[in-house]
C-alpha cells in the first residue's frame, strides 16, 4: 500500500511515540550529513517514513519533513525569545533539537577540497552504516540514541522502556575524523561574511521593530485623546441638554403665571437708531482731541438726539490738527478703529510658523485661506497668460467688453435669473469697497443717508461716510427673541420703517437702503420672501437698494440655500435695486481687487463709470479674471467642491471648540466667520470692557474683531474668521482658551469679593441658532417679559431641540404612569 499520499500533505497529528520515533532517526549523524550535502532532500525523508512504516507508524516523507520543519521553527521561536529565561523552556524536545542543530556539520559546497571531504565521509563506512541501517527493521541506525530521547520515550510510553530497541553507546567508526570536519566547518561559517550581513539585517529589522512600536503607542495616545475629547463633548451636550429643558419649564412656568394673573407686562421699547454725521463727529474729535480750528463751518447739519460714539474708531488723544489738511482730511488722519489698529499690529508681528512662531494669528480679517493651492495652480496655467495691445491701452471705463460679456453669463447661471443678463449693466471697478464709494456719491448728496442694519461689515464705513461724506441711519438689530424677533438679530420691515421715520423726523434725507445677503458678520441667508419683503418696503419709500452678495458662492452647507436677488421673476423696482459681486471672497484672491455691479439703471450705471477712471481694473487682471469665469467644469467639479468641503471642516472645527467652552455663538453655514457672544466675560457689559476683551486677545496673540467695530447695539459679541488652516486654528483656539479661562477666573474672583448681585439688564436672550444660551440671559421673572416675547422664546427653545420629539406624552405615561394618570386627572378637573 502507498502510504505517499499528495506532495504537501498537513493534516494528521503525531503522538509523542511518534515524534520519539522520528527524531531518532532524524537525528542520526549520518542522515544529517546527507541532509546537509545535497540540495534535494526528499528521498531521506522518504526512506525515514518507509522505516517508520517497518515499524508500524504509517506517515509519508512530506509529512515527515513538515513535521521536522515545524519543530525546527518552534526550536528556533524558543532560542531566539530573550526575554524568557533558560529554565522557562519546557518544550519536551527542546534539548533534544538543540543538541542536534547545535552540533549538526556544515558543509561549504564553495570549497572543492571540502566538497571531496564530504565525499569521502559520504562514502566511508557512516554511509554504508546509514543504509545497512536503513534496510534493517530492527535496529535502525546501529548506534546510540540520544539521552533526552530515551528519557522521553520512556515518559511517553512506559511499556515500551525496556524495549530491545533502546541500545548503549557504541563507538563509531570514522567519529574521529567527522568530529574534525565539524570544527572545521564551524570555524569556516563563523568567519563567513553572510554572518555580518545577517546580523546588520536583524540589527536593521530590531530597529524597525522598535520604531513601530513607537509609532504604535503614540496612536494608541493619540485615539485616546481624541477619545477622551470626545467624552468631554458628549458630557458638555448632556448638560446642555439638561439646561435647555429646564430653561424650556420655565419659560412656560412664567407664561402660566402671566395667563393667571389675566396681565402681561408692556414691550420694551425700541431702540432708537444711531446715525453718523460727518460734522458732528469733526467737531466732537476737535473738542476731544483738543486740536484748535473752527471744524463747526462745515456744512452738514448734525442730527439731533444721536450718539456719536467715537471711542469705537478714532483716537482722539493727543491730536493735533494739522495746519496742511482740511477739516476732512484731519479726520481721516485720526481715523483709527480697532480693525486699523489690530491690522497694523498684526502686520507688524505676523505669524510664521518656521520664523516667528510667536508672531500674531488673524482670525480678524475675513479672507479665505484654505483654498490657495487650488487658486495658484489655475492662475499659472498656460491660458492665464495674454498679452496683447489691447490689454496695455486704456479699456472702456465700465470694463473690457469681453470681461463685461462673461461676468454677464456668469451671474446668469450662478445667480439663477430667470432671464440672461445682459453685459451692457455690467460695470466693473477693483473691489467693492470702491463700488460702495462709487454708488454712494452718484446716488446720495453730501448730508443724506443710508439706512444699514447692525450690526455690518465697518469697511462700509470708510467706503461710504468717511469716503464720501454719506450718513449711516442705523438699523440696530439685538439678540432678543420677541414675538415678531424669530431668531437673533433679525432684520424686519418694522424695523425699517421705525428708523426711516426716526431719521425723517430730524430732518434727514435717507435716499438707500444697503443689503448684506449672506450677511457679514452674522452669516444670515435671507430667503426669499424677507427680500421681497424688503424691495417692497424701499419702493414705497423710493428708496435705492444696493444688494451687496460678495458671499453667494461661500455657502458651505447643503441645508442652506441662498437666494439672489437676480433670481427673482419680477423686482418690485428695478430701476433703483443694484446688486454687487466680487471674485476677493468667493475664489479666495484678497489681493486681487475685482468688483462687479449690475444695475438695469443706465444713468446710475453711466455715472458709476465715469468714477471708474480712479477705481479701473488693469487689462492683464481682467483678462485673467474672464478665463477664471469662463471655467465652469472647473469652478463646479473641482473649486466649490474642494472649498465647501474645506470651509465646512474649519467651521466644525471652531464651533466644537466653542462649545466644548461653553461660549454661545450664531450657528450660520455661510461665509468665513462665527458671531461669538463674549458678554460673560464682561463685568460691567460696556464698549469700554469690550475694548480691553479685545486688546487682551491681542497682548495674547491672536487678533479678533470685536462687536464695536461692526456697530453692534450690544457690547460682548465678536466676530472670529474660520477660514484657516488647521494648525493656525489650533493655536489659535488656544490662546483664545487661555484668555476666556483667565478672564473667568477673575470675574469669579471679584465676585467672592463682592456681594452677590443680581444679573446685569440689557442683556437679551439668544435662542435658536444661538447654540449656548447663558444663564445671565435667560428671563428669571415674570415681570420682566410680556407674554408674546414668551411665547416666541418658548417657541425657539422648542425648536433649537428634539426633546419634544425624545419625550413624548405616551413615552410619559409608559415610564411614569401614576404621575401621568394623577396629571391626567387634574387636566380633566380644569
Amino acid at each position: 500500500m502507498d502510504f505517499r499520499g499528495k506532495k504537501y500533505e498537513r493534516g494528521s497529528n503525531w503522538s509523542d511515540p511518534e515524534v520519539v520515533e522520528l527524531l531518532q532517526l532524524w537525528a542520526d549523524e549520518s542522515v544529517q550529513i546527507e541532509l546537509e550535502s545535497c540540495l534535494r532532500n526528499q528521498h531521506v525523508f522518504n526512506r525515514i517514513a518507509e522505516v517508520l512504516r517497518e515499524k508500524g507508524i504509517h506517515r509519508t516523507g512530506d509529512q515527515c519533513r513538515e513535521k521536522i520543519k515545524k519543530m525546527k521553527l518552534e526550536y528556533r521561536r524558543i532560542k531566539d525569545n530573550s526575554k524568557a529565561p533558560r529554565g522557562g523552556r519546557t518544550w519536551k524536545f527542546y534539548e533534544v533539537m538543540d543538541r542536534v542543530l547545535t552540533s549538526r556539520p556544515a558543509l561549504a559546497y564553495g570549497s572543492l577540497s571540502s566538497s571531496m571531504m564530504a565525499q569521502q565521509v559520504l562514502q566511508g563506512s557512516m554511509v554504508e552504516s546509514y543504509h545497512h541501517q536503513f534496510a534493517s527493521s530492527a535496529l535502525p541506525f546501529g548506534h546510540s540514541q540520544h539521552p533526552e530521547l530515551m528519557e522521553i520515550k520512556c515518559f511517553s510510553e512506559p511499556n515500551m522502556a525496556n524495549s530491545s530497541r533502546i541500545q548503549n553507546v557504541v563507538p563509531r567508526p570514522g567519529f574521529s575524523a567527522l568530529h574534525r570536519l565539524r570544527k572545521k566547518r564551524k570555524g569556516q561559517r563563523m568567519r563567513d561574511p553572510l554572518d555580518d550581513l545577517l546580523l546588520k539585517t536583524l540589527t536593521s529589522q530590531r530597529a524597525m521593530e522598535e520604531r513601530f512600536l513607537q509609532m504604535e503607542e503614540r496612536r494608541f495616545q493619540r485615539d485616546l485623546d481624541v477619545e477622551e475629547r470626545r467624552m468631554q463633548l458628549e458630557q458638555r451636550r448632556f448638560e446642555l441638554e439638561r439646561e435647555h429643558e429646564f430653561r424650556m419649564f420655565n419659560v412656560f412656568a412664567q407664561m402660566l403665571s402671566i395667563l393667571k394673573q389675566s396681565h402681561s407686562s408692556s414691550s420694551s421699547s425700541v431702540a432708537m437708531p444711531r446715525s453718523l454725521d460727518f460734522s458732528q463727529a469733526l467737531s466732537e474729535m476737535e473738542g476731544m482731541g483738543g486740536g484748535g480750528g473752527n471744524l463747526q463751518e462745515m456744512r452738514f447739519r448734525p442730527l439731533t438726539k444721536r450718539r456719536v460714539d467715537m471711542h469705537g474708531f478714532c483716537n482722539p488723544n493727543g491730536f493735533q490738527r494739522s495746519p496742511y489738511l482740511s477739516a476732512r482730511g484731519n479726520f481721516a488722519n485720526m481715523f483709527q478703529g480697532s480693525t486699523e489698529e489690530g491690522y497694523k499690529a498684526y502686520h507688524a508681528d505676523k505669524y510664521d510658523e518656521d520664523k516667528n512662531p510667536n508672531g500674531i494669528i488673524n482670525f480678524g480679517t475675513s479672507e479665505n485661506k484654505l483654498c490657495f493651492d487650488l487658486m495658484s495652480k489655475r492662475l499659472t496655467q498656460t491660458d492665464m497668460d495674454l498679452m496683447e495691445p489691447s490689454l496695455l491701452q486704456y479699456p472702456d471705463w465700465k470694463g473690457h467688453l469681453f470681461l463685461r460679456e462673461e461676468v454677464a453669463r456668469f451671474l446668469t447661471y450662478y445667480c439663477k435669473a430667470p432671464a440672461p443678463l445682459k453685459a451692457e449693466n455690467v460695470i466693473v471697478l477693483n473691489g467693492c469697497g470702491s463700488l460702495f464709494s462709487a454708488l454712494a456719491t452718484v446716488l446720495c448728496d453730501p448730508g443724506e443717508a443710508v439706512l444699514i442694519a447692525t450690526p455690518f461689515y465697518g469697511g462700509i464705513t470708510q467706503s461710504i461716510f468717511l469716503y464720501g461724506n454719506v450718513k449711516l441711519v442705523y438699523v440696530c438689530l439685538d439678540s432678543k427673541i420677541t414675538g415678531t424677533n424669530t431668531r437673533p438679530f433679525q432684520l424686519t420691515v418694522e424695523k425699517l420703517e421705525k428708523a426711516l421715520q426716526d431719521a425723517q423726523a430730524e430732518g434727514v434725507t435717507v435716499r438707500a437702503l444697503i443689503l448684506l445677503n449672506p450677511q457679514n458678520p452674522l452669516g444670515d441667508i435671507y430667503s426669499l420672501s424677507e427680500l421681497r419683503d424688503y424691495l417692497e418696503f424701499a419702493k414705497r419709500h423710493e428708496l435705492h437698494v444696493i444688494v451687496d452678495e460678495i458671499y453667494m458662492l461661500s455657502v458651505f452647507d447643503e441645508s442652506a440655500t441662498f437666494h439672489s436677488v437676480l433670481s427673482m421673476d419680477r423686482l418690485p423696482d428695478p430701476q433703483r435695486t443694484h446688486v454687487m459681486w466680487g471674485i476677493t471672497k468667493d475664489f479666495a484672491v484678497s489681493g486681487i481687487r475685482f468688483g462687479t455691479l449690475y444695475t438695469e439703471n443706465q444713468d446710475v450705471a453711466n455715472a458709476v463709470a465715469s468714477l471708474c477712471y480712479f477705481h479701473g481694473v488693469c487689462g492683464p487682471i481682467q483678462h485673467k479674471v474672464a478665463q477664471l469665469l469662463k471655467d465652469r467644469d472647473w469652478i463646479n467639479q473641482v473649486y466649490l467642491r474642494a472649498n465647501h468641503a474645506r470651509l465646512k471642516a474649519a467651521h466644525t472645527y471652531v464651533t466644537d471648540e466653542l462649545k466644548t467652552l461653553g461660549v454661545p455663538f450664531l450657528n450660520r453655514n455661510a461665509g468665513f466667520f462665527v458671531w461669538i457672544d463674549f458678554r460673560k466675560y464682561l463685568k460691567t457689559g460696556t464698549f469700554e470692557e469690550e475694548l480691553l476683551l479685545w486688546k487682551r486677545f491681542l497682548d495674547n496673540k491672536v487678533l479678533l474683531s470685536c462687536g464695536k467695530a461692526f456697530e453692534c447695539s450690544e457690547p460682548g459679541w465678536f466676530r472670529i474668521i474660520f477660514a484657516d488652516k488647521t494648525h493656525r486654528l489650533q493655536l489659535g483656539m488656544q490662546r483664545i482658551r487661555k484668555v476666556l479661562e483667565e478672564r473667568e477666573q477673575e470675574i469669579l474672583a471679584e465676585e467672592k469679593e463682592q456681594p452677590c448681585q443680581s444679573d446685569q439688564d440689557g442683556k437679551a436672550d439668544s435662542t435658536d441658532e444661538v447654540i449656548f444660551v447663558s444663564r445671565h440671559q435667560e428671563p428669571t421673572c415674570a415681570s420682566s417679559s410680556n407674554l408674546g416675547d414668551l411665547i416666541g422664546l418658548l417657541q425657539q427653545q422648542m425648536r433649537s431641540s428634539d426633546w419634544l420629539q425624545k419625550n413624548t406624552a405616551e413615552q410619559f405615561a409608559q415610564e411614569k404612569p401614576e404621575i401621568y394618570d394623577v396629571f391626567s386627572k387634574l387636566v380633566g378637573k380644569q
